[in-house]
């Protein structure tokens, strides 16, 4: 099937961009010794798990259902943190997760025995109450007043007794200076304690895979840590996994005036593409251009019911006409992951484009995936 032909609205991951990010992300690995996780929460199309495993370490969870997906679908080391965990889940998590890394001493207390037991690794987060995000505050772990690990008032070094590593996740889509700023903090709250762990977890937000991204700087802090405290050190990056590596394939079913020409697509970007509302941002689309580049502008917005769902406003060399194809980009991470079917919208396909431009839809929804999630 050639890409014009897929069906719409329907997510494509291109193999090849893929595989591009997962050279970059095991060179990394490579020239520094460093693991590096797929954080599911950001890509779990589970169809690419054999690739991505060629490259990376393993995976990452959020929870008890991504700890299964990356135990069945990849089944290399398989990482998991929880703001807490529930009683009638921690049992099944330990047996198929490798190291479990809770929020809290009290739940290390709670849960530690069992996890030491079974021979896996006890993490703590630790939070170092260093913000270095602009403009995404609502991704921000280090706000006053977060749900996200330990700081540095509320440690307790006598209850370290069989943690083996610690944890910090400050990032989102921030290059690597904003690393070595996290480091310096965990350094000053936490320096005392590094020596006396087995590893560290980075985190991720790291967009390694980005164009202007520093990598060198990303490996001098990985070393930093591997000299200074003899660490194993650990990465969690979701986004730099899929980074431009996918798109979203929809088509222009009406055009309207309301002050401004508005074209409505068999897409949402509340149900689709949720970070364009949540970011927020504005998601390239190939062959626009931006506000008064190009003759004709449209503000695109989608089939629901919600007021504010809307893409963005693009340029256009001609006019849109129903039935015209648009290709937004980047639509890889926090797509699939995220969307949903709010007022009966269809999900989208999912579809892999091959090394050889070939595509092949991996799967289809229909209205049972609507009704099944209601009751």
């Amino acid at each position: 099937m050639r890409f014009e032909e897929l069906p719409t609205p329907c997510y494509v991951v291109d193999e090849g961009l893929l595989e591009n990010n997962l050279k970059i992300l095991y060179g990394v690995m490579e020239r520094t010794g460093c693991k590096i996780v797929l954080a599911q929460k950001a890509f779990s199309m589970y169809s690419m798990y054999p690739l991505i495993a060629e490259y990376l370490s393993g995976t990452t969870a959020s929870g008890l259902y991504e700890a299964r997906l990356g135990h069945e679908e990849m089944g290399k080391e398989n990482h998991v943190f929880s703001p807490a965990y529930r009683e009638d889940e921690i049992d099944e998590i330990i047996s198929i997760c490798d190291h479990i890394i809770f929020n809290s001493f009290s739940q290390v207390e709670k849960f530690k025995d069992k996890v030491l037991q079974a021979g896996k690794k006890v993490g703590l987060r630790i939070n170092p109450e260093c913000s270095t995000q602009v403009g995404h505050e609502i991704y921000d772990p280090c706000s006053p007043g977060s749900r996200f690990g330990v700081t540095k008032e509320h440690f307790r070094p006598d209850l370290l007794e069989g943690v083996s590593g610690l944890h910090f996740h400050t990032l989102c889509q921030q290059n690597s200076d904003d690393l070595e700023t996290t480091l310096n903090a965990v350094e000053e709250k936490f320096g005392p304690w590094l020596s006396q762990m087995e590893w560290v977890n980075f985190g991720g937000g790291h967009h390694i895979t980005r164009n202007n991204y520093d990598i060198s700087l990303l490996e001098e802090c990985i070393k930093r840590m591997q000299d200074k405290y003899d660490l194993e050190v650990y990465l969690e990056p979701g986004e730099a996994v899929a980074l431009n590596a996918g798109y979203l394939v929809t088509t222009v079913l009406d055009t309207l005036q309301n002050g401004m020409d508005i074209a409505i697509l068999d897409t949402s970007a509340s149900c689709h593409m949720p970070d364009v509302l949540e970011m927020p941002y504005r998601p390239p689309l190939l062959g626009s251009g931006e506000v008064g580049e190009k003759p004709f502008m449209y503000r695109l917005g989608g089939q629901t019911c919600l007021s504010g769902d809307t893409i963005g406003d693009y340029s256009f060399d001609q006019p849109l006409k129903s039935g015209d194809r648009l290709v937004f980009g980047d639509m890889a991470i926090y797509t699939m992951v995220k969307n949903t079917t709010f007022n009966g919208m269809p999900l989208p396909a999912i579809a892999v484009q091959d090394k050889d431009g070939d595509c092949h839809i991996v799967h289809e929804f229909g209205y049972q995936d609507f009704k099944m999630r209601l009751a």
